[in-house]
């Protein structure tokens, strides 16, 4: 969910008068910026390749040792470890969950050689919740991805990740509502739980894994666990936001009423807040459903399996299957949970259409998924999905497809990688990755105090120092460059299509439902088509990682463009602005709230997918990471690569927030928009 941001209307500029006081501000930022960059240069002309502190291939440190002796301490004493018991518990219980589920829908549940409900019942039980949550047409939607599953020949794989999908997003209700309500009645409570909720969307996925393995094992307990963790800061975040919006007025009028806590969250917040906390529903399942495809990399069941494999062979066709199929299940529940939000904003203003009609639908579809359920228990034919030769008809055609497209435009997508790689990569990996670390520990931190003051530049000084001790300081900078680069790119195409967007409602209409699709595609499907484009290099990470941030970045700057007033719009007119003057005069210094805030969440996904990318050849800390999932005795340089990200990621949230808070002249807008960020999926 996106706050709309609603900047106050400054004065007009007319042609040729100074700029405000604010945007003067502004530009006199960048100055010592550029001095410091200058200086930056000249010392790394003298100092460079020195002190860089780069460790060769797949070498490790002491540190890194240690970590996993750390590790084997732990697995060896797990019996007598009280942590480690406690959380072999949870383990066997979710292992138990997730494997009683399976018998029940996926699986022979011996002796029964089928499951306890064949695909025929499982089918009908799902169209019918579509049908009694939203309508008919999200009921046949259901129906239609569904069945494409097993069409497809993925239906075990399908029903996989919706059952670890299930289970996490049950948990996270439980776990999340209750927490929700605590930040959204209590101030104290929603400052002490925010911090924590930022941490947890700071960090990337993939860093989620390593500790997560070594406490619950791998497999569905670590799936679940992971994608739990994972999921659960959008719904107690926006749980919270949708109480703490219930009018003010009327929980005085409550009050005023005699009622008790308890009757005003239950029999008011909480209704008010219901279309709200739905959307929060719908953030955490799309969550859930992108973790629980990356939890692949534990052994985790589902289609992240076969995607996995196919990168790991650089087959697109292979993995193109699982994860159009994966696209196919991210708009099914989106849409099935947005649908759900309108039926009950609907059911509550007294609408949801013939009474009649729908009780009839309900009754006839009951009946008809019984009769269902009891067919598929009875035949066989109805319990086994029938064998198709779709999918692999598909991949064939996918991988005859791109082998056309490579050998024809082959050397234009490698013009292309090859100009973005030596002009812009390259240069600046060589500032960043080849400067001593010392050099670029100071240049960075007086970067941070320049453009976030004295909080950025602590929190700076100790994410930099924590990159120095874990002793990957130079794959830190390489990835730390592939992020800045793709992020300059994001913002290039945000600035670009969101000021178009905001200028033009038919440009708006025709590009908004496309970037609302690409929100909904996890991050893990996207490595598959650039892959195909690109070959595995460190570029396709970048590219990977700028479709995947761009449709958040261009709808923050549409959505901030937009709510300029049209009354200061209408003023610059009549001064004679040109076009031009208008966008760079009033409506981009106006909307330099979500600008900043679209960089801060361009970092993250950037930052998220590069890490990602490590899987297609972009190395440094991505590929660190995977090597110590590959190998037990690298385990403890990948969790130092975890941690590593996570400070890079955390260092460089804390910039942009910082910076985004001293632009107080955007009004409140824009900082209530940073407190209600959300980077995951569409907002409603």
């Amino acid at each position: 969910m996106t706050a709309t941001l609603s900047p106050p209307a400054p004065k007009p500029v007319e042609p040729g008068a100074a700029p405000p006081a604010e945007e003067r501000t502004s530009v006199s930022r960048w100055i010592p910026a550029v001095v410091v960059l200058a200086l930056w240069i000249v010392v790394w002309v003298f100092t460079r390749g020195d002190d860089t502190l780069a460790l060769p291939g797949t070498s490790r440190t002491d540190l890194h040792d240690r970590l996993t002796e750390f590790q084997n301490d732990l697995l060896a004493g797990r019996s007598t470890n009280p942590l480690m018991q406690f959380t072999n518990s949870i383990a066997d219980a979710l292992r138990s969950a997730v494997e009683w589920l399976q018998r029940m829908i996926v699986l022979p549940n011996f002796p029964r050689p089928v499951p306890e409900v064949g695909w025929l019942g499982v089918v009908a039980i799902a169209t019918y919740v579509g049908l009694v949550v939203a309508n008919w047409r999200i009921a046949l939607l259901v129906a239609g991805s569904f069945l494409s599953f097993g069409v497809f020949g993925f239906w075990q794989d399908s029903l996989d990740l919706l059952i670890i999908t299930g289970i996490s997003v049950l948990l996270a209700v439980v776990i999340g509502i209750p927490l929700g309500v605590m930040i959204g009645t209590s101030q104290r409570a929603n400052q002490v739980v925010t911090p924590f909720l930022d941490f947890m969307q700071t960090m990337p996925t993939f860093v989620y894994l390593l500790p997560i393995v070594l406490f619950f094992g791998i497999g569905p307990s670590a799936a679940v666990v992971s994608t739990l963790i994972y999921a659960l800061p959008p719904l107690i975040r926006i749980a919270g936001f949708g109480i703490r919006e219930v009018s003010a007025t009327t929980v005085e009028a409550t009050d005023s009423a005699g009622q008790t806590y308890w009757q005003r969250l239950r029999k008011v917040q909480l209704p008010m807040a219901r279309k709200t906390i739905i959307v929060g529903l719908n953030q955490t399942t799309l969550a859930a459903l992108s973790m629980a495809t990356l939890a692949a990399f534990v052994n985790g069941p589902g289609l992240g399996k076969p995607v996995l494999a196919g990168l790991r062979i650089n087959d697109v066709g292979t993995a193109f299957v699982p994860g159009a199929l994966i696209v196919v299940m991210a708009v099914m529940l989106d849409r099935t949970t947005t649908a759900a939000s309108e039926r009950a904003e609907k059911v509550a203003r007294g609408g949801g259409g013939d009474v009649r009609v729908r009780r009839g639908l309900l009754i006839g579809g009951g009946i008809a998924t019984v009769v269902a359920v009891y067919l598929s228990r009875t035949y066989v034919s109805l319990a086994e999905f029938p064998t198709y030769s779709v999918g692999d008809s598909a991949a064939s055609a996918v991988s005859d497809a791109v082998d056309w497209f490579t050998s024809t435009f082959g050397g234009a997508t490698e013009w292309v990688k090859d100009l973005i790689t030596n002009q812009f990569l390259n240069r600046t990996q060589a500032l960043l990755a080849d400067s001593p670390w010392w050099l670029a520990f100071v240049a960075i931190t007086v970067l941070a105090y320049v453009f976030g003051g004295v909080r950025a530049t602590i929190s700076t000084i100790v994410c930099l120092a924590g990159i120095w001790y874990f002793d990957l300081w130079h794959d830190a900078m390489i990835t730390l460059n592939m992020t800045l680069v793709a992020t300059v790119l994001v913002m290039i195409l945000a600035l670009v299509f969101g000021v178009w967007m905001a200028r033009d409602r038919r440009v708006d209409l025709g590009i908004r439902p496309l970037l609302d699709a690409g929100q909904t595609i996890p991050p893990f499907v996207y490595l598959i088509p650039v892959l195909a484009l690109f070959g595995p290099s460190r570029f396709t990470a970048i590219t990977a990682g700028i479709v995947y941030a761009a449709p958040a970045a261009i709808k923050l700057v549409a959505d901030g463009v937009k709510a300029v007033s049209p009354t200061t719009i209408e003023a610059g007119r009549s001064t004679g602005q040109t076009t031009w003057q208008e966008i760079t005069k009033v409506q981009l210094p106006m909307a330099k709230g979500s600008i900043v805030l679209a960089t801060n969440q361009g970092l993250l996904y950037v930052l998220a997918m590069t890490v990602i990318g490590g899987l297609v050849g972009a190395g440094a800390l991505g590929y660190d990471v995977v090597y110590g999932f590959a190998r037990s005795e690298a385990w403890g340089k990948g969790l130092a690569a975890g941690i590593t990200i996570v400070l890079l990621g955390v260092m460089l949230d804390r910039i942009t927030r910082a910076a985004a808070d001293m632009r107080r002249d955007d009004g409140p807008g824009s900082r209530r928009a940073f407190n209600v960020r959300l980077p995951i999926g569409p907002p409603r």
